[in-house]
């Protein structure tokens, strides 16, 4: 079927995901450049001041008080649309895309999960005699998907499509540990009260997801809800987008193009291009301005930004290369299709570009007014952006210099054909390309 016959699909996926994965990755890049230039110039105060004046109501949940700030808007209220695409993402891929089978899925879930838990032992190891600090394990668990895809398709055609296939399909995954993490370990005070009513809201969502109703504004309405209900509950509200999203329709066309009426694909579509082009980069010029005034030397190797951009480094790429050789040696996945073990070695190392979700659970895992907290925060910032840069810039180089597949040309060819032309491969990538 042709792309005519189906708007919502371009002739190529892969080739639109890299278009607007790229893009997005690039402008998140500027953003935050630009966050770091006026946290350390004359506009620092405004930039602080901007981002902490109260612009909404105090709420308590429980003997925690909420001071609704434009920081607090951006980190509660729009990612939580960012994570309302994760799920939409999420439930797509497990329904018709790549993790629909467990014979897909073997391989990204096994990289993704010692992607997670090999950088939060470094972690873990370097603040070992630093108590306080334990609960930042998880920051350096992270992947952001757009830079570490931008930096692929800086690479144009010397990037093998399995490459970038398998890393979308492992930030996938990486997703779902990450929203894990923030629902269990990164709660405030639970309310019980509002727990049964947003289990409440979910019910409802369910029932008309069950009953066939596919009206959108009904459901947007009753996400809305529910994020209020997660807010008020304790657990972080970002939770109700991924949640709301679960409850979504979607109308599943296995090896073909989507359903013009599916809920699912169609909210995908419309949230894709604020997310990766609004809300991201508002979230990293928000939270990626470190003001550097007060550092010394030094403190760039203190425990907490040494144990994340450790994490970040030396944890990804080693726990996700390891896995990867073991699960190949052992016979339990096959090696990806015209990728050699020193690229598949830098896209690892790709991973341990943190930035998005490193920064947003840093976030969480330091919270508070206090000046001990803002430090630690700041902290975990200069830890999040060595670990990314140098996790880039080298795996970068690596993919650059490093000798192709002796299959590379042919297999690229093969593959172009099938991801212009089979319905089921672009499936594969597009949802990927919505966030």
């Amino acid at each position: 079927m042709s792309s005519q016959s189906n708007p919502l699909k371009p002739v190529s996926a892969l080739r639109d995901f890299l278009k607007s994965e790229a893009a997005g990755g690039i402008i998140l890049m500027l953003a935050a450049a630009l966050a770091m230039f006026v946290a350390n110039s004359q506009w620092s105060g405004l930039y602080k001041d901007v981002l902490n004046d109260k612009i909404g109501p105090t709420l308590m949940l429980g003997s925690l008080e909420k001071t609704f700030t434009l920081h607090l808007w951006i980190n509660d209220g729009l990612m939580a649309i960012f994570f309302f695409l994760v799920g939409l993402e999420i439930k797509r891929e497990f329904v018709d895309g790549r993790l629909s089978t467990w014979e897909k899925r073997r391989l990204p879930v096994v990289a993704a999960a010692a992607g997670m838990v090999v950088p939060a032992v470094v972690y873990l190891f370097v603040t070992r005699d630093h108590p306080y600090l334990q609960n930042g394990w998880a920051i350096p668990a992270a992947t952001d998907i757009a830079f570490a895809i931008g930096v692929l398709a800086l690479l144009g055609k010397r990037a093998p499509t399995a490459l970038k296939l398998f890393l979308v399909t492992v930030a996938i995954v990486d997703d779902m540990g990450a929203v894990a993490i923030i629902a269990l370990v990164y709660t405030e005070g639970l309310q019980t009260v509002w727990l049964l009513a947003s289990a409440g809201a979910l019910g409802v969502m369910y029932v008309l997801n069950k009953s066939g109703v596919r009206s959108i504004p009904i459901y947007v309405i009753l996400s809305l809800i529910l994020w209020y209900f997660v807010l008020r509950s304790g657990v972080h509200a970002t939770i109700a987008g991924v949640l709301a999203a679960m409850m979504i329709p979607i109308i599943v066309t296995p090896g073909a193009p989507d359903s013009k009426d599916s809920p699912l694909h169609k909210m995908e579509h419309a949230i894709h291009p604020w997310s990766a082009y609004f809300i991201i980069p508002i979230f990293g010029f928000a939270n990626a301005g470190v003001d550097l005034s007060g550092f010394k030397a030094e403190q760039f190797l203190d425990p907490l930004p040494l144990g994340i951009a450790a994490g970040l480094f030396f944890g990804k790429q080693f726990g996700i290369f390891a896995s990867i050789w073991i699960a190949v040696k052992v016979g339990f996945a096959s090696k990806l299709r015209g990728a050699t073990w020193l690229q598949i070695y830098a896209v690892g190392m790709l991973c341990g570009i943190g930035f998005t979700m490193s920064l947003f659970i840093g976030e969480l895992a330091f919270p508070g007014s206090s000046e001990q907290a803002a430090f630690l925060r700041e902290e975990a910032k200069i830890g999040i952006l060595m670990g990314s840069i140098l996790s880039a810039i080298v795996g970068f180089l690596i993919l650059r210099f490093a000798p192709l597949h002796s299959s590379h040309a042919q297999i690229e060819a093969e593959e172009a054909g099938e991801i212009a032309t089979d319905g089921d491969v672009k499936g594969v990538t597009e949802a990927a390309a919505k966030r």
